[in-house]
This record gives structure tokens, C-alpha cells and sequence, in this order.
């Protein structure tokens, strides 16, 4: 049977003793991604910068990013500027990527559709 799509899986919660995904699995599964996310050059990431036409988009997209983060029990790293975010997805615990940060990744594109 196969695995459900990444947007329809769940974060298991990670308390230091899940496990990193490999760079091989990692350049799979951001392919299941929207192509705007990219791998964080040393690796231990995934970045995504968006921009929106106006302050109060920017706040909109923060408040589904945190609404998100606290239904999945992953919280990602992120800036805002007046109309520009960058969402940093990595697994604290472990100090790199897990499933954890594809599966929030790919739920975050399915919440925010095409916008930015």
C-alpha cells in the first residue's frame, strides 16, 4: 500500500530521538514540494521565501503559518518584512531535516494554494 501524500500525513512528535532523512531522501521528497522550496545550503533545512502584495497579506499568511505549526506540533523559524516572509522548516531536536519538515511544507502549500 502506498504512503499517503505528504500534505495528508501528521508530524510525529520529536523529542531528540526521531531520525534525520538522508540528502538522497531529502531531494526526493522535495520534490513532492511546491518548487519555491529549496534546501538550505548546509543542509539542515527547508527555506521558502514568499511575497505579498501587501502588510496585511503578510500577516495573514503568518497567523495559517502559526495556526499550522501549533495543529502539527512543529514550529518552524521564520522572518517577516513588510510585505516579504522567509519559513524555515528544520527538526530542532535532531539539528536537521526529518519528515517532520516536508509533511509541514507540503501542508503549508496546500493551505496557502498558489498565493505568492
Amino acid at each position: 500500500m502506498d504512503k499517503p501524500r505528504l500534505e495528508e500525513q501528521h508530524c510525529t512528535p520529536c523529542r531528540g530521538d526521531g531520525v534525520l532523512v538522508t540528502a538522497k531522501r531529502a531531494h526526493k521528497l522535495l520534490r513532492q514540494l511546491n518548487p519555491a522550496w529549496r534546501i538550505s545550503d548546509d543542509g539542515r533545512a527547508l527555506v521558502r521565501e514568499l511575497a505579498f502584495p501587501t502588510f496585511d497579506r503578510s500577516l495573514v499568511f503568518v497567523n495559517r503559518l502559526a495556526w499550522l505549526a501549533q495543529e502539527q506540533g512543529h514550529h518552524p523559524d521564520f522572518t517577516v518584512a513588510a510585505y516579504h516572509c522567509t519559513v524555515r522548516f528544520t527538526t530542532h531536536a535532531l539539528g536537521g531535516l526529518s519528515e517532520n519538515d516536508f509533511i509541514c511544507a507540503a501542508r503549508l502549500d496546500a493551505i496557502i494554494g498558489g498565493e505568492s
